[in-house]
């Protein structure tokens, strides 16, 4: 008669929709669930929240808990780059995934050499910056070989 009873709870429970609040995955909160200080943390991020997948959102949620232990000039590095997510369109976030995914798949030595170049153009002061961006058109704008000019 025991299981009979828990039988009909667990039913009752699902068909009023408790049970499915109770297993949305933990680490992944819609924004209204996040602690007034995880709401501060992540602000930059609110207008989107919701639409994130849980995976990114468990991502930011465990940056907001590490956010405590971060000195300010880190946590103010953080809301800077959170903030500049936050503006870039869904295209340019996802062409950033992409050339993080492709980095990550570099051999270390290359990897490492790769970082020194990029600390020794952020090391420029911002003139000689944008004189070695002038000089360099993006790939994109380059004129493909084989056009009349080669």
């Amino acid at each position: 008669m025991g299981a009979a009873r828990l039988t009909v709870l667990i039913l009752a429970l699902i068909a009023s929709g408790t049970v499915a609040a109770a297993v949305t995955p933990i680490g992944a909160p819609r924004w209204n669930r996040l602690s007034p200080s995880e709401q501060q943390i992540l602000a930059p991020l609110a207008d989107d929240w919701n639409g994130m997948s849980d995976e990114h959102r468990q991502k930011w949620v465990g940056i907001a808990h590490e956010y405590r232990r971060l000195t300010p000039q880190e946590q103010a590095r953080v809301q800077t780059r959170m903030k500049d997510w936050a503006n870039l369109r869904p295209e340019q976030r996802e062409a950033a995934r992409d050339q993080y995914r492709s980095l990550r798949n570099i051999p270390p030595d290359k990897r490492e050499t790769l970082r020194e170049q990029w600390l020794r153009y952020r090391s420029l002061a911002p003139e000689e910056r944008a004189v070695k961006s002038e000089i360099r058109p993006r790939r994109d704008e380059r004129t493909p070989r084989g056009k009349g000019n080669e």
